[in-house]
């Protein structure tokens, strides 16, 4: 095997420019915005396998919690549906919030022969698989909180290493183009995921079996086929308990672009997820659709066509130009005002419309946005950390937007969401214009 001081002065067969430095010092010395030393057996591979990689994971965020448990918890308990999903969904998020910095803060600091990621992926998406099946036999609100909980943990603890793969392996000019195909795979994943769930309404279990079953094969490939260089010659930064009660805290002072992005994106997902987050209840309740499970693969398919295409679009295109900032802008421009067609046309036809908008929308920002959350990091020795620290805008919203929306339904009803939605979207696209880093 190529040893990491040959890797890293071999030329690039991409005609790249290629970063002078062995994986030691780039650990010791770099942030997110200096190339890393190229991959052991090559960019290309790599770029294109992220794809099955986050497909393995979002499948599950796909269809369990905006499908499957929804639909779990109705059984359970009909006449308390919004309040059990609320509880169970709260809580759920407020263990993923915890768990993915706390598992790149691990991944951080893990010396190994496969290198600081892949022990954590691998043992994050077996014992996901063990939780989901858990949560398939699951039969009270107990067991279920319990179940969903454990599967939150499981997962973050594969996806935050997952995640720095990035700004690990991939030089600042690919950037746009690994976040764009990295999104093909998370939003083909997360809305596939609901496609495919919906398919299992009738038969849950089986469904939480065979999404574990897919992860875990999807990300082992992945290790296999893209191996990292060994983490073992990496000198260890001595352990200090204040700087792990940090792990939550970056310095908003000291790095502002960090601070400025993860506002942006904290906002905008927050908008996103207030509505979207209730599609089941707001097809049955809002739109008077009876069976959700014809439309929802439609939905489903409506959204993905627009994220392809603006995925596809807008991750190259930011790399050709050097820009990124325009399009995480015109991204939540169109989140926001395609939340405005439902609110004023309460039809299942208005909704498809607005399906395919916003979800052109969030495939810009999730291409963009992701190389430009690499571009802020401030040090190569806590890019997992960090980048769990990033993942709170993410995952906060699905704490946050249940709970805001369930009150915001249970006062106004349904029609109440889309004002919020849209403020949101809009205050997210003029956060990231302050940031520096990046243009």
């Amino acid at each position: 095997m190529t040893t990491p001081s040959d890797s890293a002065l071999a030329p690039d067969p991409e005609g790249l420019t290629r970063a002078p430095m062995t994986e030691n010092t780039f650990v010791a010395t770099a942030a997110g915005n200096d190339d890393p030393p190229v991959p052991i057996r090559g960019l290309r591979r790599l770029l294109w396998w992220i794809i099955p990689a986050n497909l393995g994971i979002f499948l599950i965020w796909g269809a369990v919690p905006g499908i499957l448990l929804p639909a779990q918890i109705t059984e359970l308990d009909p006449a308390n549906k919004v309040v059990n999903l609320l509880i169970v969904t709260t809580i759920g998020s407020f263990a993923s919030i915890l768990a993915q910095p706390i598992a790149g803060q691990l991944s951080d600091r893990t010396r190994s022969r496969f290198g600081r990621r892949a022990p954590w992926i691998v043992l994050g998406s077996l014992a996901g698989g063990l939780a989901l099946t858990g949560l398939a036999f699951a039969n009270s609100l107990l067991g279920i909180v319990i179940a969903w909980t454990l599967v939150q943990i499981a997962y973050n603890f594969a996806q935050g290493p997952l995640s720095a793969i990035m700004p690990d392996r991939v030089p600042l000019a690919r950037r746009g183009t690994f976040a764009a195909l990295s999104g093909i795979g998370l939003m083909v994943g997360a809305l596939g995921g609901s496609i495919v769930g919906s398919l299992f309404l009738h038969s849950i279990a089986a469904g939480y079996v065979i999404f574990a079953v897919i992860s875990l094969v999807t990300l082992t490939l992945f290790l296999v086929f893209n191996p990292d260089y060994s983490s073992k010659e990496i000198v260890p930064e001595p352990f200090k308990l204040a700087d792990f009660l940090r792990t939550f805290w970056v310095n908003p002072i000291e790095h502002p672009d960090f601070f400025w992005a993860f506002t942006g994106r904290l906002l905008l997902y927050t908008g996103y997820f207030a509505v979207t987050g209730y599609q089941f209840f707001i097809l049955t309740d809002y739109l008077g659709v009876e069976d959700p499970g014809t439309v929802i693969p439609l939905l489903g398919l409506l959204s993905l066509v627009g994220i392809l295409i603006s995925t596809v679009i807008s991750g190259p295109l930011s790399d050709k130009v050097g820009r990124r900032k325009p399009f995480i802008f015109g991204s939540s421009v169109f989140v926001g005002l395609a939340m405005v067609i439902p609110m004023v046309s309460p039809t299942i036809e208005a909704w498809m419309l607005m399906t395919f908008i916003s979800g052109f929308g969030f495939g810009m920002f999730q291409a963009v946005d992701t190389a430009l959350m690499s571009q802020v990091l401030p040090s190569a020795k806590s890019f997992a950390k960090d980048l769990g620290v990033v993942n709170i805008a993410a995952t906060l919203p699905q704490t946050l937007a249940p709970a805001v929306a369930g009150g915001i339904v249970l006062s106004v009803g349904f029609v109440g969401l889309f004002p919020v939605g849209i403020v949101l979207s809009i205050l997210g696209a003029f956060a990231v214009w302050p940031i520096k880093a990046s243009r």
